[in-house]
């Protein structure tokens, strides 16, 4: 399966992997990994592939209406848990317990919330990290260079607007599928 996957993001695609080039030989066991920008259904296949291409498993979780069917199976499959996203429980910490409760876990998140601009991303990817020590990678969709730039480990402070500040600027100038929501 890596190496279709590897045929289909570098030759049919085009697509390129920069950054941090150690990300699949000096693997963070658990990480949140979020991914700027979000525009386009497209974002999901590419993540898809850059975990095979750079051998990481890594999870993702999805509002659970969509988790059904054969689609439900497939996402299952591949990583995918479903959330209750108008359940009262605290999200924050029961995904805070899943990184406690599993020896290797790599929460991919899209921190926008949505495939639509947004002024502000949502902070729970951020509090997910904080709650459960673990590092924030980036890892940006490029859709207007063919690229996946990949961060190094980025363990919040305790100064959040900085942290924003420093992440936000990892991401400028990308561009998304779909350019306007970038």
């Amino acid at each position: 399966m890596r190496k279709l996957s590897k045929f289909i993001y570098f030759k049919i695609l085009g697509w390129k992997v920069v950054g941090n080039k150690n990300f699949s030989k000096d693997v963070v066991k658990k990480a949140v990994l979020i991914a700027v920008p979000h525009t386009s259904w497209h974002d999901f296949y590419i993540g898809v592939l850059l975990r095979q291409v750079v051998g990481i498993k890594s999870n993702f979780i999805a509002k659970k209406e969509l988790f059904v069917g054969p689609l439900g199976w497939y996402l299952k499959r591949i990583g995918g848990a479903p959330i209750n996203r108008k359940s009262k429980e605290n999200n924050v910490e029961a995904i805070a317990r899943i990184f406690n409760s599993k020896e290797e876990f790599r929460l991919a998140l899209a921190p926008e919330g949505t495939r639509k601009k947004v002024d502000e991303w949502k902070t729970g990817f951020y509090y997910i990290a904080k709650t459960a020590n673990v590092p924030i990678i980036m890892f940006t969709l490029d859709f207007k260079n063919k690229q996946n730039n990949i961060s190094e480990p980025f363990y919040p402070t305790d100064n959040k607007e900085a942290d924003f500040k420093f992440m936000k600027h990892f991401f400028e100038g990308v561009e998304g599928k779909v350019a306007k929501y970038s």
